[in-house]
């Protein structure tokens, strides 16, 4: 397993057929599902699937995004929203780029067919790209999204390149989860956040730290460094 294809809560069982085709077209052998909102095995899926329904039907399903992409060392999600706040959005060259500079697997993820991905969902991957539709009307129909990103994949593959030194991976989403819970119970207690503004500013603490790429042992560094403060400031209470 290469490279992994997502799709978050798909609702219709046309274009579900038709990303399986598509996978099979472009030498991705793993669909991952986070909690579909159709019938995956219905005919309409297995028809539009064609040759791919082998496939299809081994097709994983997932309770939410960070456990389908929890064993892929580098992510990439799309966006098609104009109201994506201030994640930064990347051209899919330089995101397919960084997403081959590391170690396989890795994880395209592709949101709803009506609302495309959340910002939490967003801030789970380490990359985001757009495509170069128009900004007046830039959401694409969830298998074209996916023909497309998938086309430029393997354009990408194909370039010969000279051999380079892969970058390090980038912590696991759930590694990174972890310590801004940790952050945010200190922060709450240290009184520099309040319940009401903790998504938000933890959500830019986790911006930063995805454009950071930080690797798991740092992650795994500011943990300890967060529950050594929390414990400290506990022990120093009368």
């Amino acid at each position: 397993m290469t490279v992994v294809v997502v799709l978050v809560e798909p609702a219709g069982p046309l274009n579900i057929g038709s990303v399986a085709r598509l996978c099979a077209n472009f030498g991705v052998d793993a669909l991952r599902l986070v909690n579909p909102r159709c019938e995956v095995l219905c005919d309409d899926a297995l028809r539009m699937a064609v040759h791919a329904a082998p496939l299809l039907r081994q097709a994983t399903i997932h309770p939410d995004l960070e456990a389908a992409i929890g064993d892929c060392s580098r992510v990439i999600a799309t966006c098609g929203r104009l109201d994506h706040g201030g994640i930064p959005l990347q051209t899919p060259d330089t995101a397919i780029n960084w997403l081959l500079a590391g170690d396989p697997p890795y994880a395209l993820v592709f949101g709803r067919e009506d609302r495309g991905l959340t910002n939490d969902e967003l801030r789970l991957c380490q990359r985001v790209l757009t495509l170069h539709s128009q900004a007046a009307y830039p959401s694409l129909n969830l298998s074209h999204a996916v023909a497309v990103v998938l086309h430029d994949l393997a354009r990408h593959q194909l370039q010969v390149r000279a051999p380079k030194a892969k970058d390090p991976s980038p912590a696991p989403a759930a590694h990174l989860t972890g310590l801004l819970d940790d952050a945010a119970e200190l922060l709450l207690e240290a009184g520099f956040l309040l319940p009401h503004t903790q998504s938000a500013r933890m959500g830019k603490v986790r911006d930063l730290l995805q454009r950071a790429t930080c690797r798991a042992e740092e992650v795994a560094l500011f943990r300890g460094m967060v529950r050594q403060l929390r414990w400290a400031i506990r022990a120093d209470r009368p």
